[in-house]
This record gives structure tokens, sequence and C-alpha cells, in this order.
């Protein structure tokens, strides 16, 4: 795909990897939709990336709000190219020390809010005469496992199991469908579960050149699932 003039769509876009993401597909050519709970985060974003980013400040959890800006975005003149569903949230707890608030957040948000936009997005992709791209963020805890990590993995073995079986329902519609499943990312996702950052996280701006690269491959060529770790592990003194 050559990304120059496409249109994408970039869930959770306003900070960590959504915002390098959205950076590498403007300079690129993309103009991006860039979908995030916080408006200012999103604003502050579109003054650095440009006019090619459009804000959209939308909790995807809610499946009317995805609904009603999907449907008034997107017409037979107006179709998305490409879809990043990088939207996630996680929390690492004993399984007896979770609240329902956050099994509930990243039930809605990681399995629902995938559904979401993803269903109202591919009619539109259907309508797409061009070859269309779903990339899909997973992690390599949908491939493995860890300790405390029990809802979170529920939720990305699930993004892996969808991503495969979607691959396989939309390719006679020229639509690749690919599942990244990094591990440690350096951004603050794990703040919530009191995991810091280190050294040797994966950098947002590598994994965004690692997608990019997905994204360009001929349209004959899919890459189904890439899997990334960090070289060296955190260091334990």
């Amino acid at each position: 795909m050559d990304i120059n003039s496409k249109i994408a769509v970039v869930t959770g876009a306003s900070k960590g990897l959504g915002a390098a993401i959205s950076k590498v597909l403007i300079e690129n050519g993309a103009t991006v939709y860039g979908l995030a709970r916080g408006k200012d985060a999103l604003n502050t974003l579109r003054n650095r990336l440009g006019e090619a980013f459009i804000p959209v400040a939308m909790d995807i959890s809610h499946q009317e709000m995805v609904y009603s800006w999907v449907s008034k975005t997107f017409s037979n003149n107006n179709t998305p190219d490409i879809l990043i569903n990088n939207a996630g949230t996680g929390y690492f707890r004993a399984i007896d020390a979770f609240s329902l608030e956050q099994w509930h957040s990243m039930i809605n948000t990681n399995i629902n809010g995938l559904f979401y936009v993803t269903s109202h997005i591919v009619p539109f992709m259907k309508r797409n005469t061009n070859t269309c791209h779903i990339i899909n963020i997973g992690s390599i805890l949908g491939k493995t496992t860890r300790s405390e990590g029990s809802a979170y993995c529920l939720t990305k073995y699930g993004v892996q199991g969808f991503s495969e079986a979607l691959f396989r329902e939309l390719r006679p519609y020229k639509i690749k469908v690919s599942c990244i499943n990094p591990g440690s990312i350096a951004t603050d996702f794990f703040k919530d579960s009191a995991i810091e950052q280190h050294a040797h996280m994966i950098e947002p701006k590598d994994l965004a050149n690692v997608i990019l690269h997905v994204l360009e491959t001929p349209d004959n060529l899919l890459i189904d699932e890439v899997s990334l770790r960090p070289l060296i592990p955190k260091v334990v003194n």
C-alpha cells in the first residue's frame, strides 16, 4: 500500500503508541482521524501534527457514539483505507484483588470497543476499490501469560482470535487484517499497576515504523501476525 493520500482511523491516538502511529502515517501523506477520550491531548497532538490529524474525542466502548460518528463521517466518496485498533487498557492484579470496574474497563475497551469500531468501519472498506488494511494491536500476552495478568491476557487472546478469524472472513474483499503483538512498550500504560518504565522497553516510534512497514507491503502480500519483544529484559538489581 502506498500510504500517500490514504485515510486512516487510529484509536487510542492521543498519546503513546497511538500518537506515534498517527505521526508516521501523516509523515507519509495520510490523513488520520485520531480517536481518544482525552480532548485536550488530542488537540495538543493536532497542534504538533497539523491539519492532516483530525481529532475525534470519543470513548469507543460506547456503541451508539461509535456508530453515530462513523455514519456521519464516511460515505461512498470518503471511505477509510486503514484502521488501527490501538486503544486498550490494562490492569495487573491478583484475580481476587480485581474490582468490577477494572474488569469491565478492560472488557469494554479491549474487546467491545474493538468490535464496535471494526464492525462499523468494515462496510465502508468493502465499498473501497483499493486494498484496505486493519491492524489490531494485541500483545505478547495474547500468546503467553504472566502472573497477575489473567484478565488482561483474556482480552489479548481474544484480540488474537478475533484477528485471525477476521482475516479469513475479509480477504475476499481485499481487506488485510494483521495482529501486532508487542512486548512492553515505553509508555505510561502500566502506570496504574505500579509497573515502571525501564530503558529496555520498546520505543513507540520504533514500533510505529514496524507497523508502517506492514502497511506498505504489496497488495497481494499479507503479514497476518507480528510478535516483537525487547531484546534485553529489565535488569533486576
